[in-house]
């Protein structure tokens, strides 16, 4: 792929992933929760989470069961991929809308996610997994699931109304678009057009879980192309490999986390993003890690080879920064800002130059 062919596709990647998000799935997300009766941050971290971390998963099972795969990576990729998401996905969730967050469902996934890296540093220092082991990543999701349910009926949690933006003014006096608008224009109408032959959930209810599945399945299309893409762009500029693995290969399987946490906090939703990002780690250490490893012990036997020196230092790293996370918000009496979420993204930087320098193995 020639460079300026994959410049193209990473932004008409990204447009497509974007305009799903904030279209199709997220009406059928919000159908679902209604359904259910589950608060926002309740559905940001359980069916929004699922819904965005099916790459992970995807990762997790191709390396653990590819032929000449490494068991290491799935680990690797969900630890990566983790401290990509606690950083940048609410470091920009922040910045795209500044918001005061409800501390009681911060805190609670919190505690969860603690907990996942805990059991998970407590279980991979051995360099195995066990079947034992992965059986009980698996049940501690169920127990979080079960607290979930509990939280949506004991907790009352205020709802916000999502603030939508205003549909732009037609000006008929406005010049011809230039050709640069032309050109945006005739990339996006095909996915514009396809967008809008999906029936909506809102009012056609028997859709809803159709077009939940057709949406998950068009974010991973894009994110395939958007990482495929971003790989040709890195290796045409001489990009190291080391910035590749900390930014496109570890942040590229969270970019569905990173659009729909955007969008949903443009309108005026952060606990929804905040728990989304904090949700799909949860998800990603004990189902998307614990299941393929479950399933993979079902049939060969323990997991060995994880790399479990490296795998626990990047573990104890992933509980430092959700604990720095944690603690700003409190400071700021759980206020995030545009600033914080400068901060956020700025350390995530910071993580990269160390790594590739050598000061993080």
């Amino acid at each position: 792929m020639s460079l300026g062919l994959a410049i193209v596709t990473v932004l008409v990647a990204f447009y497509a992933m974007s305009a799903v998000v904030e279209g199709p799935f997220m009406a059928s997300l919000d159908r679902i929760a209604e359904r259910m009766g589950l608060s926002s941050s309740v559905a940001g971290a359980t069916l929004l989470a699922f819904g965005t971390s099916a790459p992970e998963l995807s990762t997790a099972l191709v390396a653990l069961f590819a032929e000449g795969a490494h068991a290491s990576t799935g680990v690797g990729s969900i630890v990566g991929s983790a401290i990509f998401q606690i950083l940048v996905v609410v470091g920009f969730a922040a910045v795209v809308r500044a918001s005061t967050l409800d501390w009681r469902p911060v805190i609670r996934d919190a505690l969860f996610y603690a907990l996942s890296i805990v059991l998970l540093i407590a279980f991979v220092h051995d360099d195995r997994l066990t079947l034992v082991e992965a059986a009980i990543l698996v049940g501690s999701y169920g127990l979080y699931l079960g607290v979930m349910w509990i939280w949506t009926r004991r907790v009352d949690e205020p709802e916000p109304e999502p603030e939508l933006e205003p549909e732009p003014e037609v000006d008929p006096e406005a010049p011809e678009p230039g050709p640069f608008a032309r050109l945006r224009r005739a990339l996006t109408w095909p996915i514009d057009r396809l967008l809008a032959l999906v029936p909506d959930p809102a009012s056609q209810a028997r859709w809803t879980l159709p077009v939940f599945a057709l949406s998950l399945g068009l974010i991973g299309f894009s994110c395939y192309w958007l990482v495929f893409a971003a790989e040709a762009i890195a290796q045409a500029l001489a990009v190291p490999p080391a910035i590749i693995a900390l930014t496109i290969l570890a942040g590229g399987s969270s970019i569905p986390e990173l659009v729909s946490s955007a969008t949903v906090a443009r309108q005026g939703r952060a606990d929804m993003a905040v728990a989304n990002a904090v949700g799909s780690n949860i998800f990603d250490i004990l189902v998307s890690l614990g299941l393929p490893v479950l399933l993979y012990c079902l049939l060969h036997g323990d997991l060995v080879g994880l790399g479990g020196a490296t795998i626990t230092s990047s573990l104890v790293l992933l509980g430092a920064t959700l604990a720095m996370v944690v603690g700003l918000l409190a400071a700021q009496r759980f206020r995030a800002s545009r600033a914080f979420g400068a901060l956020l993204i700025s350390a995530y930087a910071a993580y990269v130059v160390a790594a590739y320098l050598g000061w993080i193995t």
